[in-house]
């Protein structure tokens, strides 16, 4: 097939950050377990969710980097880790690009070449980046603390929520509280040409129609329409 980029995402049963030893151990076997799925597959990315670390910021950094090293290093292989960025609800890691980066930071130096990130429109909008009023500045704050190098994968999401809610509600491009403009941004900015992007809007009644609504709507962005 003309598919060039293969994407997968993880349980959200994994929390990698957790500091209950039993969960944290299933949880690193589960993240293993899915890394070795992507070897034999053959996938280019794993998209992660940062896990919650429940007790105190730092420390659940600190094991969720641990955590990633030691199945990074137990499962070799060419997949690509993509952490994703979060709203930041409760006690949930990765909604600031300066938290992303000093996860990424902490993995070993061995494997920290396999991860990057995958920026989530809906939830970066609603963690208090201004896609809709400061779209430069919102890249621009990513490549100066992430850098450009590590973005892999978008998943392209309006919001039901407020921009800075700190909710996790997706809704169908250009109908949300993001609307159409960022979305026309991303699809015309040649830094993001060659990202690979997802979608992970509401189905409707009819998740085919509603998926191909929403591909062709954003292709017509990309037509400069």
């Amino acid at each position: 097939t003309d598919v060039g980029v293969t994407v997968s995402h993880d349980s959200y049963l994994i929390n990698l950050a957790s500091p209950d030893a039993a969960l944290r151990e299933k949880s690193i076997a589960s993240f293993a377990a899915e890394l070795e799925r992507c070897r034999a597959l053959g996938l280019t990315y794993l998209v992660s969710h940062p896990g919650n670390f429940m007790d105190e910021r730092d420390a659940g950094i600190a094991r969720n980097a641990d955590a990633i090293t030691e199945a990074l290093e137990r499962v070799p292989g060419d997949t690509i880790l993509a952490l994703e960025t979060t709203a930041g609800a409760g006690t949930v890691i990765g909604a600031t690009f300066e938290e992303l980066a000093a996860l990424i930071a902490r993995i070993g130096d061995s494997v920290r070449h396999r991860v990057g990130v995958c920026l989530d429109t809906c939830h970066v909008y609603s963690a208090g980046y201004d896609l809709v009023n400061d779209y430069d500045g919102v890249w621009a704050r990513f490549e100066d603390t992430i850098g450009r190098d590590r973005l892999k994968v978008l998943h392209l999401n309006d919001s039901k929520v407020p921009f800075g809610s700190r909710k996790d509600r997706h809704e169908l491009i250009a109908e949300g509280t993001l609307g159409a403009a960022p979305f026309r941004r991303i699809m015309t900015d040649p830094r993001l040409s060659a990202i690979t992007k997802i979608i992970e809007t509401p189905k409707g009644d009819d998740p085919e129609v509603t998926d191909r609504r929403m591909l062709e709507l954003l292709k017509s962005y990309a037509r400069g329409e």
